[in-house]
């Protein structure tokens, strides 16, 4: 009987455990950070995160995309969100080629800079939509 009732618990704990270490490693890639008072995800690499990203999507007002001229993906760039003072509200480094963020509604210099090459863009957001902006560098 405490054999058995020992079996029970410890198949409970092992499934408990699994279904933790799964969804760890699903979510992973696409961890929604705050900084100040905005927030922002990023990743987009494979089809699990892209997966991931868009069904965060309804959550933020403004898609980065992140490529080289010739159609590929990069990683690794230099995100900064100022308002139409120049005060920085956002300076992270994307996961991916794709960028999430959420941001009060309003307007917005974004400098994205990848193997020190930046690209400046003026973005306007309202509360809801999802605004999406292509970023392209040359090379890397």
């Amino acid at each position: 009987m405490k054999r058995t009732l020992l079996s029970y618990s410890l198949a409970a704990v092992l499934l408990v455990s699994a279904s933790v270490v799964s969804a760890a490693d699903a979510d992973s890639d696409a961890v929604v950070q705050t900084q100040g008072r905005i927030t922002y995800v990023s990743g987009g690499v494979g089809t699990e995160s892209i997966d991931r990203l868009n069904s965060l999507a309804g959550d933020f007002n403004l898609k980065l995309v992140f490529a080289l001229i010739s159609g590929d993906y990069v990683s690794g760039v230099q995100v900064v969100v100022a308002d139409t003072k120049g005060i920085p509200m956002l300076d992270a480094t994307s996961e991916g080629p794709w960028f999430l963020t959420r941001l009060p509604a309003g307007r917005y210099q974004v400098a994205a800079t990848l193997s020190g090459k930046t690209v400046n863009r003026q973005v306007t957001v309202g509360d809801t939509k999802l605004r999406t902006v292509d970023f392209r560098w040359i090379a890397e």
